[in-house]
This record gives C-alpha cells, structure tokens and sequence, in this order.
C-alpha cells in the first residue's frame, strides 16, 4: 500500500487553518469575506489556503456573477473529520500532548510554527 497520498492528504489537514476553513465548509458553500468573518483571519490568509486546498482537489469554487463560492469536493470530507473528532473524544486528546507533534500549551500553530519550535 502506498501512503504518500495518505500522508499529503493528513498534511493537508494537519494547518489549523486549513482544517478550520474545512471544517466550516463541512456547513456549506462560504466566499472568501464570510471565511475571513467567520474564522477572524485575513483575506490574504485564506486565500493562500483556500488555493491549497483547490491544490489537493479538497475545494472547489463556484463563481456565480461577482462572487465566488467554497465547497467541499468530496462527501466524505464532513465524515472524516467527524472521525478525527470521536478518535480525539476516544483518546481524551491525548495526542495534543505529543512531544512530537502536540502542542502542551493548547495552542493552534500552523505546520511551519510547529517545526519551528523543534
């Protein structure tokens, strides 16, 4: 079995941005002002993330007149992150204390801040 793509897929759910933009899109369609609304992030922000996610076929955008609408591409997205959701429940969150990869504080750091702490 190959994990490569497994293993981009998990990264690219591995940003607290990211997962938060997916995690609203899980809701329904958003454009960009109402994700900036939403999560309290810039426009710059999550558009560098939206294009990520367009990137690994995880979003796609519907444009209709001026505006642009964000949607999950694949059904299955809501489901796996609600069994993210009940292995986090299941193990207390025991993962966020990870010496590796946890963040003992509690906080939300991005991929690049978490490496930058190692």
């Amino acid at each position: 079995m190959r994990l490569g793509p497994a293993v981009a897929l998990f990264r690219s759910l591995g940003d607290a941005t990211r997962l938060g933009i997916l995690r609203r899109l899980s809701d329904g369609e958003a454009r960009v002002v109402d994700l900036t609304r939403e999560l309290g992030l810039a426009q710059s922000t999550v558009s560098k993330h939206l294009a990520c996610l367009r990137d690994c076929k995880l979003v796609d955008v519907r444009v209709d007149g001026r505006q642009s609408y964000y949607a999950l591409t694949r059904p299955e997205l809501p489901e796996l992150l609600r069994a993210a959701e009940r292995v986090l429940a299941a193990t207390g969150e025991a993962v966020e204390l990870c010496p590796r990869y946890g963040s003992p504080e509690g906080d939300d750091l991005g991929d690049d801040q978490m490496l930058e702490r190692r």
